[in-house]
């Protein structure tokens, strides 16, 4: 009886909203796992056309050095991504079902919020240009293998950069600020700033990084606010789903005016 009555009391800790079932790791799991398989079945058919995408390769080097061979290291990293919610599901003791209303609502969301996100970038674009000549947005017109790559990098950007960005950095600095008796805000709202800026400042680091420019990097560390506030609100799945979403907007509006 202690047990069902616990089991029970595990279940009603969770509304029936929208809001709050989508907000599940396994909702998030459910969601971002297609962009999972797409990005990582796409590495293997576009081939020498296929982009890794940048968070993507950092967490694959650590993990070589922390001793995994290349080949275990291929399927490691997309097993430890399922292996986190899974478990951070377990550890909620939450019902291992997901309505597809739910699902579809989170598709509805993320779309509406990447948009939005889009919206934003265009209207800074538009002050970049008004107020500074400097900022390059132009690309290079590239073939349909190129620009398919690019694009499947963007659901590996949706996945691995919440990952790394949010789920872990973001965690662990909040954590370790929680540890060091920094409330509660204070601790959300350093976390948020510290890992914002480290999302911005890597995309200008690497030899395929972007030349440093401080208009871009404020953007992008308005961005990575904005994907940390969705993951603590809202949870991974529309936090990688919204990101996944607002990349490839950004590429296909940049494409048709190159």
């Amino acid at each position: 009886m202690a047990k069902t009555t616990e089991g029970n009391r595990a279940t009603k800790s969770v509304g029936s909203d929208y809001w709050s079932q989508s907000r599940r790791p396994l909702a998030s799991l459910l969601f971002a796992g297609p962009l999972l398989v797409i990005y990582e079945t796409g590495l293997i058919f576009l081939g020498s056309n296929a982009q890794r995408n940048g968070a993507d390769a950092w967490l694959r080097e650590h993990l070589k050095l922390l001793g995994f061979r290349d080949s275990f290291d291929y399927f490691l990293l997309p097993v430890l991504t399922v292996g986190i919610l899974l478990g951070w599901h377990y550890i909620s003791r939450q019902p291992w079902r997901v309505s597809r209303r739910v699902l579809c609502g989170m598709v509805v969301e993320c779309l509406g919020l990447a948009i939005s996100l889009w919206f934003s970038w265009r209207l800074y674009r538009f002050f970049l240009h008004a107020v500074a000549q400097t900022v390059g947005l132009n690309v290079a017109t590239k073939s349909l293998s190129d620009k398919l790559g690019t694009i499947n990098s963007y659901f590996g950007a949706g996945i691995y950069e919440e990952l790394l960005f949010r789920m872990i950095a973001l965690n662990l600095s909040v954590g370790l600020l929680a540890w060091l008796r920094v409330g509660r805000r204070a601790s959300l709202a350093s976390g948020i700033v510290l890992t914002s800026v480290l999302f911005s400042a890597a995309h200008y680091i690497g030899p395929f990084g972007d030349k440093f420019e401080w208009l871009t990097f404020c953007f992008r560390f308005l961005a990575g606010a904005f994907f940390a506030v969705l993951f603590i609100y809202r949870g991974f799945g529309i936090a990688a789903g919204t990101h996944a979403l607002y990349d490839v907007l950004v590429h296909l509006s940049i494409s048709s005016v190159a």
